[in-house]
């Protein structure tokens, strides 16, 4: 026997329909790519939405077409996806940090027919449009007074392609698993592999998102999702901000320490979700400067694995509270979040501390399990490390097009390359990337742990550890720094400070200071231009 309840679907225009009715007056903030900061509110939004769904449709596109953008948060960014998706579209987020060629394969991959832009890309858009043939249409994400003079064929602005619409237009109707959002990652081997969101998984990722053991979101915060929208749904954030009714606040293309604490004091931020290094130069100008932030409660941190010092500066300077996070486009990208359980505020704060350093609990909607590589599943006992494997309502069920099968297995298990392990609380702990661990004399090390401790050095901005070949024990490990602007430490002084923190065999055998370390297009230290640059490198004599 079956219920006898409605079969309503989950689509994500609902979403902005149902902002503009209950929450229609409540501010969205952007600062624009031209310079002011803008205001306008749900209501508007979808109405705007509505007439990109409608000049979309002019243009021909249709049902399943993929529409790429590639554009910082604003308020205009948010209006071309509901508007996209709207139609039964695909709105295909660019991310403006890859180099031009991996942005045209991309492009070319995901057959692109439309691309929206921030006009700070374009050159970078002139560079790659002979390379996408695809691709009919260019819309500058701007007004006419500031569209750029661009060797682009069919451009035109933003409000000029609106404005010659009026909005009364109708979503499309469809299933509710058609496609809805495309977002590549690199993250595997081999050339980037599209993620293929529906509108029933970002639905209910944002319903996770939401909820009260994730980001607990409410119709009174102020949300500033640092996040781009080209990194995996911001987190959810473009959805599950609008769903609660919150005001949003976009920061546009200006991240830096001081233009986020800005907007954090300006516009009273609540709720706010960002990088590791995003959270290191804002924490920095707050050094500083002397400023506080007075109105926000709670800060994301996701990305990458977050320091046991940031989380400490941020709750014991700033009375924030950090929700350490962990997940991947192919999880939409929301995977474990690290909040305490009943009882835990009563332990001391060096061991709330340890729990918080966790990647977290699986939300409901994630399953979780570890395995070796014979594909049998190892205890949850905090100690045995394994292949992280997971399975849920907003995780991939296989790759675009077809690539990659090798990551999922008859069972619906994605394995997410990541070495993890999982205690009798739940909580899970990423030890490193598969690719990343150290293999030292028959023993793993995690590079994770010891960049971690490092970044607690007063004197240290950011540090990255890699494997490095040793006559003796295959590898071990290099700890590569990079110390604040004025700050001064040596090699023995960063060593001196790790121990006793980790097991003696774990302590780098050198330390390398550095003018800068490379990131990834999504923030993450690139381990892999490290290894090449220090692949000859030879260890101090007391150290083989």
């Amino acid at each position: 026997m079956r219920g006898l309840m409605q079969g309503w679907p989950l689509l994500v225009h609902k979403i902005i329909d149902h902002a503009a009715l209950y929450h229609g007056e409540r501010q969205i903030v952007s600062r624009s790519i031209e310079g002011p900061v803008e205001r306008t509110n749900y209501r508007d939004v979808r109405l705007r939405a509505l007439r990109v769904a409608q000049a979309l449709d002019r243009a021909g596109v249709k049902a399943g077409d993929r529409v790429a953008t590639l554009a910082w948060n604003t308020a205009r960014h948010l209006e071309a996806w509901y508007g996209i998706a709207g139609i039964g579209a695909i709105y295909h987020t660019l991310n403006p940090r890859l180099f031009p060629d991996q942005l045209a394969w991309i492009a070319n991959h995901a057959e692109d027919r439309v691309l929206f832009f921030d006009t700070t890309f374009t050159r970078l858009v002139e560079d790659i449009a002979p390379k996408i043939p695809s691709i009919g249409l260019y819309v500058a994400l701007t007004d006419r007074a500031h569209l750029p003079a661009a060797n682009l064929p069919n451009l035109v602005a933003y409000e000029d392609l609106i404005a010659a619409c009026d909005g009364d237009f109708a979503w499309r109707e469809f299933p509710e698993d058609t496609a809805c959002g495309l977002c590549y990652t690199s993250g595997t081997t081999g050339n980037p592999k599209g993620v293929l969101y529906s509108h029933r998984s970002n639905v209910l990722l944002s319903l996770m998102a939401a909820s009260g053991g994730a980001m607990g979101l409410k119709a009174s915060d102020c949300i500033l999702p640092v996040v781009p929208m080209f990194h995996a749904n911001a987190w959810g954030l473009a959805f599950a901000a609008p769903m609660v009714g919150a005001k949003i606040v976009m920061p546009g293309a200006k991240l830096d320490g001081a233009s986020v604490c800005e907007l954090l004091t300006n516009e009273k931020v609540t709720v706010t979700a960002a990088v590791p290094t995003v959270w290191l130069m804002a924490l920095q100008y707050l050094e500083q400067t002397g400023r506080t932030l007075p109105d926000l409660k709670r800060v994301l941190i996701g990305g990458s694995a977050c320091p046991r010092s940031m989380i400490e500066a941020f709750e014991t300077k700033y009375d924030v509270e950090v929700v350490h996070a962990w997940g991947m486009t192919e999880m939409s990208p929301l995977g474990t979040m690290s909040v305490l359980k009943p009882g835990m505020r009563d332990l001391p704060y060096e061991k709330q501390l340890d729990y918080k350093c966790k990647q977290g609990v699986p939300m409901f909607g994630v399953e979780a399990k570890i395995t070796d590589d014979e594909n049998r599943e190892l205890p949850r006992d905090g100690k045995a490390f394994g292949r992280l494997k997971v399975k849920g309502l907003a995780v991939a069920s296989g790759y675009f097009k077809g690539e990659g099968a090798e990551a999922f297995d008859a069972d619906g298990w994605f394995d997410t390359g990541d070495v993890a392990t999982l205690d009798a609380d739940g909580y899970m702990t990423i030890v490193d990337r598969s690719k990343d661990v150290i293999k030292s004399g028959g023993e793993w090390i995690s590079s994770i742990d010891i960049e971690n401790l490092a970044v607690g050095h007063p004197a240290v901005a950011e540090a990255a550890v890699i494997g490095v070949r040793h006559p003796k024990w295959d590898e071990r490990p290099l700890l590569i720094v990079v110390l604040k602007k004025g700050a001064k430490a040596g090699r023995d002084d960063i060593l001196q400070f790790l121990s006793g923190k980790i097991a003696k065999w774990w302590m780098p055998d050198d330390v390398v200071f550095v003018d800068e370390i490379p990131h990834t297009a999504t923030g993450k230290i690139q381990k892999t231009a490290l290894r090449e640059r220090f692949g000859q490198y030879r260890w101090p004599q007391a150290a083989e």
